[in-house]
């Protein structure tokens, strides 16, 4: 078990005052048989007018507010504290059933039983359903090869054909336009190995988070110098929770030093701050993340 404690910290600044805002934040790690949240505490200032707090359909927890004062600032901070199992340890991916299994399964059919994670087949708005990523995805997924060591292949050629470039991309960058580039950040990397497994009929779910980093040797470690993370997660017959999660950015299976946020069709599921707001004009968004092992 490894206890993590993170911090993140999302600072707006406004040109002008805003008059009004609405927020949803996506901001307290999720809870599961392999992750145990111990503490979790959400800071706003100004202080909201109103405050609520609820699970989405995924899940997720999610923290709603509304700020009807003028301000020309907005900082949202979340601390946490987490408890996590390596999930993966001693799994065996090749006594996973063959792919092709475990796509036929998720079609409907009317006298088969529902199966929850075929919600998570079919195109979302950021991962569209594509023919070039079924053609790139068949070179791993061979005929009658399990689902498990075929979906680890398909992460590792993605890792090492693309590029990880902060300026090649931005939030909004098309997942085609990302392929073509073979270049981009974790977000871009995992809606397109999102985009491959859709493809060939399989499910998968993208997953937000943070990840442990250690400073160059001999430095200590700078506070605020992490990011948030995104990976995937592919359903998976014969793994923990049968759910097999991948992280093509490092071409590794997530472990005990990865914090699982939340969960969803894709980025635009999981954001970690979104809102309207009115007035405000320009503004400058600051973000600063420390996530770092504690003893328990």
């Amino acid at each position: 078990m490894t206890r993590i404690q993170i911090e993140h910290e999302t600072l707006y600044e406004y040109q002008t005052e805003v008059e009004l805002a609405h927020h949803l934040a996506y901001l307290q790690p999720l809870t599961s048989r392999w992750q145990t949240v111990q503490s979790a505490t959400l800071r706003l200032d100004p202080a909201p007018d109103t405050r609520s707090q609820s699970t989405d359909a995924f899940g997720n927890t999610r923290s709603f507010f509304t700020l009807a004062t003028p301000h020309s600032s907005l900082s949202v901070q979340a601390l946490s504290v987490v408890d996590i199992m390596d999930r993966y340890a001693g799994a065996d991916l090749s006594k996973t059933p063959a792919w092709e299994d475990v796509a036929e399964a998720l079609n409907y059919a009317l006298d088969r039983p529902y199966l929850a994670a075929s919600e998570f087949v079919f195109p979302s708005p950021y991962v569209p359903r594509l023919e070039v990523l079924r053609r790139y995805a068949l070179e791993s997924f061979t005929p009658r090869r399990c689902i498990g060591e075929a979906s680890y292949d398909l992460n590792r050629r993605i890792h090492r054909d693309f590029t990880y470039s902060s300026t090649a991309t931005d939030v909004h960058t098309p997942i085609m336009e990302a392929f073509e580039k073979r270049a981009g950040v974790c977000q871009d990397f995992s809606h397109i190995l999102i985009g491959c497994l859709r493809a060939l009929g399989l499910s998968a779910q993208y997953v937000s988070g943070y990840l442990i980093t250690q400073p160059p040797e001999g430095k200590p470690k700078l506070r605020g110098s992490d990011a948030s993370h995104a990976w995937i997660s592919v359903y998976c017959p014969g793994v923990a929770g049968d759910w097999l999660e991948l992280d093509p950015t490092n071409n590794i299976i997530p472990t005990d030093q990865h914090v699982r946020l939340a969960q969803g069709r894709d980025f635009g599921d999981v954001s970690p701050v979104r809102g309207v707001i009115r007035g405000g004009g320009e503004h400058t968004l600051k973000i600063a993340v420390t996530c770092e092992q504690v003893t328990s």
